[in-house]
């Protein structure tokens, strides 16, 4: 094998010299390149701790920016999705980052400061995406948030997922609970109200809990995780109602998942002895959501969201953000005289210059969506970019630098 790749390489000159004038030539190069890729990345079995490959750039620190307006990281790559492929995307995040995790505060091979865990873990840099990632290196226990969290009785989760190949078909748990009182590693499943996602390679599996043992128990194998891929999972809980979202469709929605009584405080990530996997763990975030749009933007007169999301330092309109933009075209439909400012924002890091660009461009690709997706009179709209000029927190934490990259609408 290694003779023959040397072979491909070695002819690989000739065979560019001679594709100016030969079009099946150029495309065996293209053939050869991609063949040269899946090589390469076979010849580097133990992938969860390599760097990010040259064909795809890192996430700097310093780019001021940011995947989403909320803050989410992607691999990277322009997504050619339109939004309306994504049209069962139907949360709203609302104004307010109550957890924003990237590990990017946390140096690679440590464990990460602001979590804990009764098994073992460490952050690594992968070669499949950007960014710090949080290895749930075994295949059973517990990885808590060490802080409380004041979930409202309206919020969304979302996380990135790299799946492990090896090991049983649950990716990973997502357990967020309430207790009697806060306990560091306390148990998830003895816990006074609950939710348990279970992500699994073969599909979804969600369990209300209540203390005494009461369950409330969905399923769904719509669109499961895929294995050694970014995942990008979405759970919206409104109420004592649970829906799921993965890869452009609704993949679970529970209207009675939970119990009246509800009230949760803890976030833990969790594996199952003889069933899991293992993965990496990226992007955690936790938001509002179902914000009073009409009002906001109305009466109010000005709207943030961190539901309009990006790719790293592109200035693309994701398709994840189909949600946010159809509720805020309905109202600028329905209400055809009001004109809206849209403003771009980033976080501190990168160069200024580069940050009020990115801003710009993002604001003007937010009004070309509303446009062309949702048929809003673009003479109504204006947009503008502040760059890190106008910060609603410090830039010193990743959740505080994730509250600051945002889009607002300002009525005027």
């Amino acid at each position: 094998m290694w003779i023959d790749v040397s072979a491909q390489i070695i002819n690989v000159p000739q065979r560019i010299e001679n594709k100016v004038v030969n079009r099946v030539n150029r495309k065996i190069d293209r053939g050869i390149d991609k063949g040269l890729d899946v090589i390469e990345d076979s010849l580097n079995p133990n992938f969860k701790k390599s760097n990010t490959p040259a064909t795809q750039k890192p996430d700097p620190k310093n780019t001021g920016t940011t995947t989403t307006a909320a803050g989410s990281k992607t691999d990277g790559k322009q997504n050619q999705q339109s939004l309306q492929s994504f049209s069962n995307y139907d949360f709203v995040p609302g104004d307010k980052v109550l957890l924003y995790e990237d590990f990017s505060q946390d140096a690679v091979g440590d464990f990460p400061a602001l979590w804990t865990t009764n098994k073992s873990g460490e952050i690594n840099t992968l070669n499949v995406a950007p960014g710090n990632w949080l290895n749930l290196n075994a295949t059973e226990g517990n990885w808590w948030f060490l802080k409380p969290i004041e979930f409202p009785k309206n919020f969304i989760v979302e996380f990135d997922i790299v799946p492990k190949k090896a090991g049983g078909r649950y990716a990973v748990g997502v357990a967020i609970y309430g207790e009697n009182g806060f306990k560091e590693m306390s148990d998830p499943w003895a816990c006074k109200t609950g939710l348990i996602v279970s992500v699994a390679k073969t599909g979804w599996e969600s369990q209300g809990l209540k203390a005494g043992g009461a369950k409330i128990t969905g399923n769904s194998q719509l669109k499961p995780v895929v294995e050694e891929k970014v995942n990008h999972v979405i759970i919206w809980v409104q109420n004592r109602r649970v829906r799921i979202y993965h890869q452009g469709e609704k993949v679970l929605d529970m209207p009675t998942n939970l119990y009246e009584d509800s009230k949760f405080t803890r976030l833990a990530f969790q594996l199952y002895r003889g069933a899991s996997c293992s993965s990496y763990i990226t992007n955690v975030k936790i938001t509002t959501a179902s914000p009073d749009t009409r009002n906001k933007l109305l009466t109010e007169g000005k709207l943030v969201t961190y539901g309009i999301y990006f790719d790293v330092n592109k200035d693309i309109v994701k398709p994840e953000s189909y949600g946010t933009l159809k509720d805020i075209a309905k109202i600028l439909n329905e209400v055809p005289d009001v004109k809206v400012k849209i403003v771009g924002h980033t976080d501190a890091d990168g160069a200024d210059a580069a940050n009020l660009d990115l801003s710009k461009r993002r604001a003007a690709s937010v009004k070309s969506e509303l446009v062309k997706t949702f048929n809003v009179n673009g003479e109504r709209l204006i947009t503008d970019g502040l760059g890190e000029s106008q910060p609603v927190a410090p830039n010193d934490t990743p959740s505080n630098k994730a509250m600051n990259r945002r889009v607002e609408f300002i009525k005027l």
